[in-house]
């Protein structure tokens, strides 16, 4: 199945997270969030080495939807430049990718 990606992007919180992951499923921006634990991230940002707690979102998509779910995600962070890596999928379960599809298309109910 061509077309899909994942996306991950990092949150300063849990309720930031969930916030985001909600108007991009409304949106129907991507099928799935998948919201993951606090992790520590390790950066140099401006000329200083940073480090902050984060929520890592994985959240699938495709390619044709990709740049409502870039545009959400921009609007929706607050930092001044967020992580946002696409990464193609390249093979899957069939039916599941066809889930991806199927619930990111915008003409849906």
């Amino acid at each position: 199945m061509n077309g899909i990606l994942l996306v991950v992007t990092n949150m300063p919180d849990a309720q930031s997270a969930a916030k985001l992951a909600q108007q991009i499923i409304e949106a129907r921006a991507a099928a799935c969030v998948n919201q993951l634990a606090p992790c520590a991230s390790t950066y140099r940002w401006q000329g200083s080495i940073e480090t902050a707690t984060e929520v890592p979102l994985l959240i699938k998509t495709t390619k044709a939807a990709y740049p409502r779910l870039e545009k959400l995600i921009r609007e929706g962070h607050p930092y001044e430049l967020p992580e946002i890596i696409a990464v193609s999928v390249d093979a899957g379960l069939p039916a599941y990718l066809g889930w991806v599809c199927n619930e990111t298309e915008i003409n849906k109910e």
